[in-house]
């Protein structure tokens, strides 16, 4: 890929990061919550109680970060700890009832930023747009160090 092809393709993804972080953020924000608190949320919503450890590996982030996390939504009532059967060390991390509410919220919140995201689509459908992002992921994640490594 010649110079230009690349800077043009890497600004794009860099532009649709910023802005779309951004935008995530200020919407986040709405629900006092920040980027990467919708990950757990929703992480624990669909897959129910885990450790932290689950939690980190199932948002791609560092156990340090999820324990940051989970303290901030643990603080503000969304979610709960307690400290794992099998492994004393750990700690299983629950939604609270008011969790729930806020991830019914945050739900449609999530619909809101896909529609605007998409909204000045016009040469590219919906389908096809995530099509291609989900491509892009994948490409991307084949390169990540030690993503061969089992």
């Amino acid at each position: 890929m010649d110079f230009e092809r690349a800077e043009a393709l890497n600004g794009a993804i860099r532009m649709i990061a910023l802005q779309h972080r951004a935008r995530a953020a200020a919407k986040l924000a709405e629900l006092g919550l920040h980027p990467g608190h919708e990950a757990v949320l929703f992480l624990l919503h669909a897959n129910g109680p885990q450790t932290q450890r689950q939690l980190a590996a199932g948002a791609g982030c560092e156990p340090p970060s999820i324990t940051l996390m989970v303290r901030k939504l643990e603080a503000a009532g969304l979610v709960s700890r307690i400290p794992a059967v099998q492994d004393a060390r750990a700690n299983v991390v629950r939604v609270t009832d008011d969790g729930q509410k806020v991830i019914l919220r945050l739900r449609q919140l999530w619909r809101d930023l896909a529609e605007e995201t998409v909204a000045g689509l016009t040469g590219t459908s919906v389908d096809q747009a995530i099509t291609t992002l989900t491509d892009l992921a994948h490409s991307l994640r084949r390169q990540a160090p030690g993503a061969g490594e089992a």
